[in-house]
Formats: structure tokens, sequence, C-alpha cells
């Protein structure tokens, strides 16, 4: 079976609108990209880790609309022109989808990740590169964590450079698990896992199941006395800066006496503010820095 791809320029205003009355006409899915793509006037859209960015869409837009090869294109997306109140029907132009394995095409595009010396994130569907490396079997998902992002390697290498052999780890903001299950295969042990994303949850103890990890794994309001440890000899936060500010008072209380604290998600910007946010409690620096973004990391004083 083919399809047919119905492109649309169209203003930033109207991009989200447009879309989603394509999708109320019949369309079976709709993207949207930059314009510009590709010229000196190309825009990318950044969001923190975690954050999508709050729209998206640019000053000059494409909606990108799949459809059915037989469907009636120019009744659609007039009708989806008149739902949200375009005085013309925006001009489009048609481009053939051929049918293709895309399960095939999707695994392809994603390749083992190489990490620090010897930490290797490798789609179920790859073999790993080095056998003898930290092997992490890991798929892409909606849970954020893939290694891919800078914040989530530079706290892979911290913790590969910090072994924590025999220790107790905390993963704050574990979203996929990756940092948790980095510090269980290093050796540490108990390893606990904390998200405020029920899916990312569920996503870390699938995946740490899969790996042979035995983490166990809670949302904020569930964790907290019962059999869990009230300190850590390693906190690890993975997160956004303005979070991480606001939770300096209860992450560092979880560092044990002697234990160090790993934050990430920081800006080379915002480094300094974040820092300062945890003086009172742990003195932080920057550990390392990759495309712009830091890892800090300091240690509680043995007499806290």
């Amino acid at each position: 079976m083919s399809w047919t791809e119905i492109v649309i320029n169209v203003a930033r205003e109207q991009a989200e609108a447009l879309s989603d009355a394509l999708m109320e006409s019949g369309a079976l899915s709709v993207s949207v990209e930059d314009a510009d793509e590709g010229t000196d006037a190309e825009r990318p859209l950044f969001g923190e880790p975690g954050m999508e960015p709050t729209e998206a869409a640019w000053d000059h837009s494409r909606v990108i609309a799949l459809a059915a090869e037989d469907a009636e294109h120019a009744a659609l997306v007039a009708e989806a022109a008149e739902a949200i109140g375009l005085a013309q029907v925006p001009d489009f132009v048609l481009r053939k989808v051929e049918e293709q394995d895309w399960v095939r095409l999707t695994q392809s595009q994603f390749e083992p990740i190489h990490i620090g010396k010897n930490i290797w994130v490798v789609p179920s569907w790859h073999d790993a590169p080095d056998p003898a490396g930290l092997i992490l079997e890991l798929d892409p998902g909606l849970a954020f964590g893939t290694g891919s992002h800078p914040t989530t390697r530079l706290c892979m290498e911290w913790l590969e450079a910090n072994a924590p052999q025999g220790l107790s780890v905390l993963d704050y903001g574990c979203g996929s698990g990756i940092l948790a299950m980095v510090a269980k295969k290093l050796g540490a042990s108990p390893v606990y896992g904390v998200d405020i994303d029920p899916q990312a949850i569920e996503s870390a103890r699938y995946n740490s199941e899969r790996n042979g990890c035995d983490i166990a794994y809670f949302l904020p309001e569930e964790f907290g006395g019962g059999a869990q440890p009230e300190t850590y000899d390693v906190v690890v936060a993975n997160i956004l800066s303005s979070p991480l500010k606001l939770m300096a008072p209860m992450l560092s209380s979880r560092v044990a006496p002697g234990g160090r604290l790993v934050l990430s998600g920081i800006l080379s910007r915002q480094a300094d503010e974040v820092a300062a946010a945890y003086a009172p409690f742990i003195a932080l620096s920057v550990w390392a820095e990759h495309d712009g973004w830091v890892a800090l990391s300091g240690q509680r004083s043995s007499s806290q």
C-alpha cells in the first residue's frame, strides 16, 4: 500500500490549529517541520532534558499530513482550512510515499551508543560492539534517558569514573532507569530510583528486568520510610536547573555523611546559581562539561 504526504507551508500561528484540523478531517498523521530547514534561516527548537518545547512550530512552518493515496486530498485540506477560519485554502503539494518496512527503517536510525571508556547502550536489535564492555540493552522509548543527551552521558561518565562498588545509590528523576542501571552494573548496592512520571517508573522497571538489574523504583509519594535507606552514598539527579534548585534541601539531606552528590540537566550558564542553592548543604563544582551542559558534583562533610 502507498500513501500520500500533503505538504503545506504556513505561519507559526496557524501550524498547531491546522495540524489538529487535518487530523479531524481524516489525515492519518501530521508533523510540523521548519520550512527554512537547510538554509541560513533554520532555527532549531530545544527543550531541556525531559521537557518538550512548548510549541512545535517555527515562524515559517511546514505542516506535513499523511493520507491514503486514494483520499480526496484537496477536500481534506479545504475542510481543515475552513475549520480554523482561513480565508482561503492554502497552497499545498503532494508527495508519494512508497510502502516500506517501517520497523526496519526506524531501527536503522538507532545504533549502539558508546559512552565513557567501556559503556555501550545497545538497542535490542543490535549485537553489542564490545561484549566485554558494560552493556545496557535499551530501546528508544517515551521515558527520557537513552544516553544520547549530553546530560545523561555526563552522569554515566561520572559513575564510571567513580565506580560506586558496594555503595548505595539513589537516582532521583530516573527516567528510563539508565543511570540506576549503570550504577548497579558497576557494583552499587542497594540502588533505588525515583520519578514523578508513572510511565517512567514502568519503563525503568521493565528496562532493569531486561538488563538483570535488581533496582527498586518509586513515585515520590511512595518513597521514604519503609525499607528504603534515609541516606545514600551517592545521589545522582539529572533533571532541570529550576527543580534542582527547589529540591536542594531535600536532595542534600538524602546524601550520607561523606557521600557524593551529582547533578546534571544544567546549562553551563546555570551552574553558578545551582551551586549557590546547594552551598548551605554541599559545596558543588563543575565536574565536566559537554555541548554547553555541565555535571556538578560535591561531597557532603563526614561530620554533617
